[in-house]
């Protein structure tokens, strides 16, 4: 991978580096794209550890915001145990529309927060760009697959040869890790 052409038949990604002709799609590299261990055609692909650092700083952030949910149910069932009850109920479809949001933002700008501060992004297998809003929100959904198998399915990236959990593999994307790191702030939450 390099900023210039090193020759003839280098070819350019769509993340704006050459890359030499083994690693063309379709060209030298292995079946399904990968040019080998910890590449895509795309560039580098994400290790296991700093994804999950990644989805653990965005459960810290949710965490953090069921916490407060979880006080207030509380003191509201105090008062009263319908209205806590009902408070509880409409705080869990919220922590539900926040992870859905989160997914989004992966799909709509490539990275959540967490992803963002940690310099990982998520692209399309095939294409190598974002994935959209919607598929995003899908990749999301489908993590419960990774989680309904005893959470394995969030474990494969340690053994598969694009580093994909299920939720990956069922989308068709994989993660890079080429990125530039982010500051936290609240522009990472914005769309």
């Amino acid at each position: 991978m390099s900023d210039a052409s090193q020759g003839p038949d280098w070819w350019q990604a769509s993340d704006g580096k050459w890359y030499p002709p083994e690693q063309a799609p379709g060209g030298g590299a292995a079946a399904g794209g990968v040019s080998g261990v910890g590449m895509s055609q795309w560039g580098p692909l994400a290790d296991w550890a700093t994804r999950a650092l990644g989805i653990l700083i965005d459960f810290v952030l949710v965490i953090a915001i069921y916490v407060i949910g979880f006080i207030v149910t509380i003191i509201l069932s105090i008062v009263s145990s319908a209205l806590g009850s009902l408070f509880s109920l409409v705080w869990w479809l919220v922590e539900i529309g926040i992870w859905l949001y989160l997914g989004y933002l992966v799909g709509l700008r490539g990275y959540s927060p967490g992803m963002a501060i940690v310099g990982i992004k998520c692209v399309s297998e095939e294409t190598g760009e974002i994935i959209g809003g919607g598929q995003g929100v899908i990749r999301s959904i489908a993590h419960i697959v990774d989680s309904l198998i005893c959470y394995v399915g969030w474990l494969f990236p340690l053994w598969d040869a694009k580093r994909q959990t299920l939720a990956d593999k069922i989308v068709k994307t994989v993660v890079l890790s080429d990125q530039p790191k982010q500051a936290f702030s609240i522009e990472l939450f914005t769309p």
